[in-house]
């Protein structure tokens, strides 16, 4: 067989990139943000957007009608397509007929998040993720951390995962209202965070302290563990007092984004107890 003539037997995807446009496709999947909660509140923000991949049928949508044409008057580019094609970018994700590429998430500098948590109120909570390695983990806690007003979480560079696609699909949202730190040194942010008047609780299996026993006034900061490991060690000697959830069936533990639920209500169930008339 003559070599070249093997490109003529190659079926074109109709769908498929223009050529040489595979590796920017890689590289944008990184910023990849799907599902209609998630691209509505990217479309509300301030962020920017680059692409909408959309499916003819959303198109018509009357609710992203007017964001869409906002975004695109700010430079996005539009392509209706088929759901076949949003397949291949998410990876077979459940991207409900929309994909928006957008910028990297800009994360914030731990001291601007101390400045804007202790601005927005006298008692803020930040949430610290220690290794944090699943993006569903990862995105369920910053749902919460937001949905229940909390001011911001802070996670390490390091053996942790940061804010990807996944993470940003799982906090529907969230992300577009809650600051998020990132750190090279998690033990020294929390030194930083003490220094600023924060009290910082470790969740952990093994404390003798219960969740529903400890007083949560004042400013907080809520440390949860990986999803096998729990707490690092240095991460425990750093923290100044260590709870647990008290449970009362055979399972032993509970998922990091679940555990990180029930301990971000109860500090906010004893601050609206407090606040409730007499």
């Amino acid at each position: 067989m003559n070599p070249k003539k093997i490109p003529k037997l190659v079926k074109k995807n109709a769908n498929a990139p223009p050529e040489g446009a595979i590796n920017s496709l890689e590289n944008e999947a990184q910023d990849l943000v799907y599902g209609k909660h998630p691209v509505l509140a990217v479309l509300k923000s301030d962020r920017q957007i680059n692409r909408i991949w959309i499916t003819h049928k959303l198109s018509s949508d009357r609710r992203l009608g007017g964001l869409l044409k906002k975004a695109k008057a700010k430079g996005a580019v539009i392509t209706k397509t088929e759901p076949s094609r949003l397949d291949s970018l998410t990876h077979y994700a459940n991207h409900q007929g929309i994909v928006a590429q957008v910028s990297p998430y800009s994360y914030w500098e731990l001291e601007d998040l101390i400045t804007s948590a202790k601005e927005k109120t006298d008692s803020p909570v930040i949430v610290i993720g220690d290794g944090i390695e699943d993006p569903h983990n990862l995105g369920a806690i910053i749902r919460t951390t937001e949905a229940m007003g909390l001011q911001g979480m802070v996670i390490p560079q390091r053996r942790a995962v940061g804010v990807n696609s996944t993470v940003v699909k799982v906090a529907a949202g969230a992300l577009e209202n809650l600051p998020v730190a990132r750190v090279v040194n998690l033990n020294q942010a929390l030194e930083k965070l003490k220094e600023s008047g924060f009290w910082i609780y470790g969740t952990t299996i093994e404390s003798s302290k219960m969740l529903h026993t400890i007083d949560f006034s004042g400013a907080v900061g809520l440390v949860v563990g990986s999803e096998g490991k729990g707490l690092s060690s240095l991460t425990e000697r750093c923290c100044d007092e260590l709870v647990s959830i008290p449970l009362a069936g055979i399972t032993p533990s509970l998922n990091a984004s679940v555990a990180s639920a029930i301990a971000i209500y109860e500090i906010c169930r004893q601050r609206w107890s407090k606040e409730l008339p007499p």
